[in-house]
């Protein structure tokens, strides 16, 4: 599943059109649908990424929220962050790369 598909679904979970949710985040519909058909990356920007989970009610520290930053960062072709606090996989690293 992709960042984009992950969020259309929570987004249609939460009983949000296209329209009401970029109103609630402040985006652009039109550059947010390209995200949902994952023709664009996740916006880098954690504050608006937050606002993003938070309107589609994922619950901070719960696996949704993790695996919405996880797909977020894949959009971006970045490695999570929570992924360089563990040292046995950034040794690793250089290996898998």
């Amino acid at each position: 599943m992709t960042f984009g598909e992950f969020v259309k679904t929570r987004r249609l979970e939460a009983g949000l059109s296209l329209r009401e949710f970029c109103k609630l985040a402040e985006l652009d519909p039109s550059n947010w649908s390209k995200i949902e058909r994952g023709l664009f990356p996740a916006t880098a920007k954690r504050d608006i990424l937050e606002t993003i989970a938070k309107i589609v009610k994922l619950k901070k520290g719960s696996d949704h929220w993790s695996t919405f930053f996880d797909l977020a960062y894949i959009s971006q072709q970045r490695i999570p962050d929570d992924v360089y606090k563990d040292e046995d996989v950034v040794s690793a690293l250089p290996v898998f790369f």
